[in-house]
């Protein structure tokens, strides 16, 4: 399955002549009198490996959600290539262009492998409900080329061996690479992982590193990542941002970022 470029026909083009893959203006969201995200700021490039960190309740989450369409902004826009998805719904979103995995897994765990994987190919389908119900020549069509196109991203992410597995009954840290696979599966322009370390032993982190990074250059997937585990930020994150009580901290090249004073106290306390 290989990535499609025209994806990124209509980025615009920064300052220094690199296409905007996603940017943020002044996004901010105020829950009664909390305000969980407040004037953020983000310009993301192609092929960016992205980091969006910060201590707990920071408001990273938050950030995604509204990113997504989980959450309507109470101010800012955002933009996906140059086109606006403010506002929009998570489905308006996702066929947009952007795709997401979760903190805690969040998979059809009656489902087959294959079958999530083939869940995700759905903003895609090629035929109508009438077709499906009736059983016509384009349903089987469409089912097969989803068959086809779930296994070699299954083959990608070392899965296919589990094509018949049940979701639930794969070791946790495959069930991570079934949710990156079954996010990779809408052909995203921008990828969004949530705390995808979450739960791993140091080898699984490993893997999963590898697993970012070749997608990156397989697929010339943009990633924007959450992550507390800083051996993975420090070892695969090219910027950063950081939030601290839903307001921007400091932003700038990675290892800058981390040697920041106010960034190390951010994390642990004077």
């Amino acid at each position: 399955m290989s990535f499609d470029e025209k994806l990124y026909e209509n980025c615009p083009l920064d300052a220094d002549g690199n296409q905007l893959v996603l940017k943020a203006d002044h996004l901010s969201i105020q829950f009664g009198g909390l305000k969980a995200v407040d004037d953020l700021n983000l310009s993301i490039k192609k092929g960016e490996l992205y980091g969006l960190i910060g201590p707990n309740g920071a408001g990273k989450t938050t950030a995604f959600n509204i990113l997504t369409g989980v959450y309507k902004p109470t101010s800012g826009r955002f933009f996906l290539c140059g086109k606006d998805l403010t506002g929009k719904s998570p489905l308006e979103i996702n066929r947009g262009g952007i795709a997401r995995t979760f903190q805690n897994i969040r998979l059809f765990n009656n489902l087959t492998v294959l079958e999530n994987v083939m869940v995700g190919l759905g903003n895609q389908i090629d035929c109508n409900m009438l077709q499906s119900m009736l059983r016509l020549p384009r349903h089987f069509k469409t089912e097969a080329e989803f068959r086809r196109r779930a296994m070699e991203l299954l083959e990608v992410f070392g899965l296919a061996d589990f094509g018949d597995y049940l979701a639930q009954n794969l070791p946790y840290g495959k069930q991570r690479k079934l949710e990156i696979a079954r996010a990779m599966a809408t052909n995203p322009t921008l990828l969004l992982l949530d705390e995808p370390a979450a739960g791993m032993n140091p080898n699984e982190t490993q893997e999963l590193m590898d697993v970012i990074t070749f997608i990156r250059q397989r697929f010339g997937i943009t990633i924007l990542l959450i992550e507390h585990d800083m051996r993975l930020v420090a070892g695969i994150c090219e910027r950063l941002t950081v939030l601290n009580f839903g307001t921007e901290l400091a932003v700038g090249e990675t290892a800058e970022v981390l040697n920041n004073p106010e960034v190390i106290k951010a994390y642990i306390g004077e």
